[in-house]
Formats: structure tokens, sequence, C-alpha cells
């Protein structure tokens, strides 16, 4: 059976995209669960000692559960402040991480060989296809690619309906960058995973429950490109005192339950087997 290959255009590559959320992050993103992370080393069937890196790893959360596995983690992101971030939450845990300054338009032979290749909710931001290329070079024979990430089920109140309001009034032209994948033309990860090197892709997850108070909703707007300080710049003060106020309104116990789940995508190249 043949695959289309179409891919619809990057978004611009900004290596500063993230800069001034690495505070928030750590603090609002929704962790990984441990055993999501287990039952992903176990399908790939690494093993302690085998190396595994995190491409886009932000303050490193992936890196760190990785490695707590045993693995030999390399983390590898654009921004600085990430970094830093990621070798401070390393040293806290325990866990040795070698951590490179670079983005998926710097993958080459010199980082070595990795038994698997993680994404945390970074592959949207790359050339995919592109990526997944030069990802082909780097994967051992077996190893595979992984995107992890997480979505919301079910929620009360609403809360993302105001964010996302309030995102597109403060922050249009980083809001520009959010319509593009929600266009019908934008090619779901799965589809171009299918027709990369890595064409055999399946899925796991956990489906967790998660209640926010308004201090952790403004700060996960906060550890998000698209709301961060620097996006909102002036508009900040504004973008806050009225995401505060349409929260208070709409919960007036403070309290937001979710229903939320996390999920890997593992991909492995076509065995003769089949």
């Amino acid at each position: 059976m043949s695959v289309v290959r179409l891919e619809t255009p990057p978004i611009p590559y900004d290596a500063a995209r993230f800069r001034s959320t690495a505070e928030f992050y750590g603090r609002y993103r929704q962790p990984y669960p441990l055993e999501l992370i287990a039952a992903v080393a176990a399908r790939i069937g690494l093993e302690a000692g085998d190396r595994l890196l995190d491409l886009g790893c932000g303050p490193a959360p992936l890196a760190i559960g990785f490695a707590r596995l045993g693995l030999d983690v390399t983390g590898m992101d654009p921004e600085p402040s990430m970094l830093a971030a990621a070798r401070a939450e390393a040293e806290a845990a325990g866990v040795r991480l070698d951590l490179v300054q670079g983005s998926s338009y710097d993958l080459s032979a010199t980082l070595g060989r990795f038994g698997a290749v993680v994404m945390g909710r970074s592959f949207h931001w790359m050339d995919r296809p592109a990526t997944l290329r030069a990802l082909d070079a780097l994967i051992e024979p077996g190893g595979a690619v992984v995107l992890m990430g997480d979505r919301r089920l079910y929620g009360t109140p609403d809360w993302h309906a105001v964010l996302d309001r309030l995102a597109e009034r403060h922050a249009p032209q980083r809001y520009a960058d959010r319509r593009v994948r929600r266009q019908p033309d934008w090619v779901p990860h799965e589809a171009v995973l299918i027709a990369s090197p890595f064409a055999v892709v399946e899925r796991i997850g956990r489906i967790l429950p998660r209640e926010r108070s308004i201090e952790e909703v403004v700060g996960l707007a906060y550890s998000r490109s698209l709301t961060s300080p620097a996006a909102l710049g002036t508009a900040q003060p504004a973008f806050e005192r009225e995401l505060r106020d349409e929260l208070a309104r709409i919960a007036p116990d403070g309290r937001f339950h979710d229903v939320i789940e996390m999920t890997a995508v593992l991909a492995f190249r076509p065995t003769p087997e089949g």
C-alpha cells in the first residue's frame, strides 16, 4: 500500500521561542508518569547503559525519567535557560545528563547513535520529515522514535476556552502559529511517521485526573510559548489580570478538574518479518 507523502510547511524556526518559560515549565506542566516512561523503555527493549536522546528536552522531565532507569541520556535544546533548568533539575534528582545546546536542525553523526529518540511536546515545532530522515541515521537498528504528550479529555470548568480567547487577544502573532496546527491540511504526527523510515506506529498511554488552582492555570499559561512572558511583552499585566478575573468568575471555588490522557506514540522501522 502506498502512502501519500504530504506535509504542511513547518512552523518558522525560532530558537528563543521558549525563552522566559523555564521557571514555569517544570512547576506547572503535567508530569509524565514514571510508569509510562518505564513502559516505553520496556517496549523498545532499552536496558541500563543504552543511549537515549531527548530532543527538545526543555527542563528535562523526560530525560530525568529515563535516566532514572539507568539509561545514558543526552538532552538537547536550543534555549540556554532551559538547559540551565535541566542541569539544576538533574542535580536535584541525583542523575547525570549530557546536555547539548542545539535543535533538530543540528542533528548530526557527532552526537553518536541512540537506542531511541524521545520528544515531549516538541515535534510540531520541527520540520518533521527532515527531522525523521536525520534521526534515521542516528537510531540503532531496532530503535524507535517516541513522541510523548498529553491531551485533555474532559474538564470542568473549561479554563482552556478562557486561555485560548485571551491568548488570541494579547499574543496575536504567536496565536497565528497555533492556527497553523488547527488547519484542515495540517498533517497529524502519526501520518508523518507512517510516511517516514519509522512507519510502524503504535500508541500506549495512561489516563489520569488532574486538579488545578487558579495560580496553577496562570503558571501553566506562562509555561507555553503562546503566552510566555516574552511573547506577551507589555500586554502581560492585562493578560494576567483578565485571566485571573475570568477564572474566578467561572470557578468561584478556584478549582479546575480535568481528565488527562498522557500518551507515547512509538514508531519503529519496518522489519523483513513484518
